[in-house]
């Protein structure tokens, strides 16, 4: 039988006339990272915040470990580590100071404290900074205290809201690599990210715009059964050969990713002939061809779809 940690059932919560959360379903597997991914707006840190009983949902509920966030929420803060999008480091302590003050907060003993904040300053490359101040600290680096700070009490389920907003790539690469490490000793984590690199890396995601889950599946999966051929073409005038392409009824949609275009179609020889004469003589491409497509890729057609 599947053993599901995080367990949310039609989780609902309105501001006014807007919807935040609308009507949420999610079951995380133990032992997993559930990535909780969608644009600014989507609804992901109102999802938090009620998983963290930080906010009180107008209807539904969710469950963490054996616990209801409604019932008993003061139980379930002994078992999370929560990190919002500004986490409150203390930027006048030191990095070691931090970890002391969030031991005193979390009740670890004397006896704990001092093996525990040595293994979290060596798991988070942080030992040879421990004397630095907070406010001292490049950004990734403050994230990982900020989570080394969320691990103090060892929490059996850790839930991150975008955590590497604002982070250099390879200061993302590090902060994966240690939820990596955490999900192999027994952590269930749910996170959240606008990032399509990250959620690339997660067991399973959930594709959210405007507080409903659209697509929930393996990354590999939910890329694999995308149903259309992308186009990517490279040329000197890519906003020019956009607007050629959108122009075509057989072009569903085209968009700017990293340096090339990616034009969406559903019969890809037809396509690639048209728009080979199109833009003969307008524009000059240096190559047009098919490409994977991305779980952005995917993400971009999805909500362009409801649009329509």
């Amino acid at each position: 039988m599947m053993e599901y940690d995080i367990q949310i059932f039609s989780l609902t919560k309105k501001f006014g006339n807007i919807t935040a959360v609308d009507n949420l379903e999610i079951q995380v597997k133990k032992n997993t990272i559930f990535g909780l991914v969608g644009p600014d707006g989507a609804g992901k840190t109102t999802t938090m915040r009620m998983l963290c009983s930080l906010l009180v949902p107008d209807s539904g509920t969710a469950q963490i470990g054996s616990y209801n966030i409604l019932k008993e929420n003061e139980k379930i803060k002994q078992d999370i580590g929560y990190m919002p999008q500004r986490f409150s480091l203390y930027g006048d302590l030191t990095v070691l100071e931090n970890l002391e003050f969030y031991s005193e907060v979390y009740q670890i003993s004397k006896k704990e404290r001092k093996e525990k904040i040595e293994s979290l300053l060596e798991f988070s490359n942080l030992t040879k900074h421990s004397y630095k101040l907070a406010d001292q600290l490049s950004g990734g680096m403050k994230q990982k205290l900020a989570l080394s700070c969320n691990l103090i009490h060892t929490p059996k389920y850790l839930l991150l809201d975008e955590p590497t907003i604002g982070v250099d790539p390879v200061a993302r690469r590090e902060f994966w690599k240690i939820l990596f490490e955490l999900r192999e000793q027994g952590t269930t984590i749910f996170v959240s990210t606008p990032y399509m690199d990250e959620a690339e890396r997660c067991d399973e995601v959930g594709l959210m715009n405007k507080g409903r889950i659209v697509k929930k599946d393996i990354p590999s999966n939910i890329i694999n059964n995308f149903d259309k051929h992308i186009l990517c073409v490279y040329s000197d005038e890519n906003h020019i050969a956009r607007n050629l392409a959108l122009e075509e009824k057989y072009v569903m949609d085209a968009y700017m990713l990293g340096e090339g275009l990616h034009i969406v179609v559903d019969d890809l020889d037809y396509a690639s002939e048209k728009l080979r004469e199109k833009f003969n003589n307008k524009i000059i491409v240096s190559s047009i061809k098919e490409t994977a497509p991305s779980l952005e890729d995917v993400f971009v057609n999805i909500i362009k779809s409801e649009k329509r």
